[in-house]
């Protein structure tokens, strides 16, 4: 019903996408999947030795200029397959023979009724593993709370302190208060990170922050607004990997990747938050 006046994300654009409307994520009734794997890039607790069953969606309510993954969620998503629940179950149930530790949906905000219809074919068909929520952060809280229950790992991002830079460089308007409440709710339902006696997630919240050239997240700020919004045990991955993509070679502070100075900064801005856990 969220998808008859589409509300999924922090853009709420009000379109019918049943009736074939589409939004700013350009994606209708029908989730479409560009691959589905097993991962071992992930964070060590959800990669573990088997990989993460990861479900790669088409499509995305972000336009990231610096977009890793650009080829999957900034093309059309009409080049790529429709899959309707019993064929996504399916692809979720041969993840769980191929033994990885848990499902990941990726990009999953636009498209979380499908992915949860389809869920609810494959529990009913054997599914046993973990649902991990891998998300750009950009979610609305009604969603959200519909998800509580379903989703036992949230692996949500936090991009930016500054919604004028999150806007200029991602078309997302208010994306620090936006994100932070969505977090806020993710540790609601699940908390701090859990672990199994082989060190892989089984439940809690894991945030990513992406360090940018020149300070453009804010890394400070935001990790400071993290640990008093949310908790200073909030499981933290900070993550030095940016290198220009996409489009991000035609904004000059975007046009190299960062310096280990910029990311020693953010090694201090974790520290001097009260953040207690996490990657480096």
């Amino acid at each position: 019903e969220q998808l008859r006046a589409c509300d999924l994300c922090a853009h709420r654009c009000g379109v019918d996408r049943l009736a074939g409307a589409v939004g700013r994520c350009r994606v209708g009734a029908d989730a479409r999947i560009a691959a589905a794997c097993a991962h071992h890039g992930e964070e060590p607790a959800i990669s573990g030795t088997r990989g993460s069953g990861t479900i790669f969606t088409a499509g995305c309510n972000l336009r990231c200029v610096y977009c890793q993954n650009h080829q999957i969620s900034q093309g059309d998503p009409a080049d790529v397959p429709a899959y309707p629940a019993a064929r996504l179950a399916e692809l979720y149930l041969d993840l769980q023979r191929r033994g990885c530790h848990n499902l990941n949906w990726v990009s999953p905000t636009h498209v979380a009724p499908q992915l949860v219809a389809a869920l609810a074919t494959a529990v009913a068909r054997g599914l046993r593993l973990p649902v991990v929520y891998n998300t750009n952060g950009y979610d609305s809280l009604e969603l959200l709370r519909l998800l509580d229950g379903i989703v036992d790992i949230y692996l949500p991002d936090l991009k930016y302190a500054d919604s004028a830079v999150a806007d200029r460089l991602s078309r997302a308007p208010g994306y620090p208060d936006a994100a932070l409440a969505a977090i806020a709710e993710m540790y609601r339902q699940v908390g701090d990170l859990a672990l199994d006696d082989d060190g892989v997630a089984v439940r809690g919240v894991i945030v990513r922050h992406l360090v940018l050239p020149h300070d453009l997240a804010g890394s400070r700020e935001i990790l400071r607004r993290l640990a008093e919004e949310v908790s200073p045990t909030v499981t933290v991955s900070l993550m030095a990997q940016y290198y220009p993509a996409h489009r991000a070679a035609a904004v000059p502070e975007l046009a190299r990747p960062i310096t280990v100075a910029e990311y020693d900064a953010a090694l201090d801005a974790f520290a001097d938050a009260g953040l207690e856990n996490g990657w480096a």
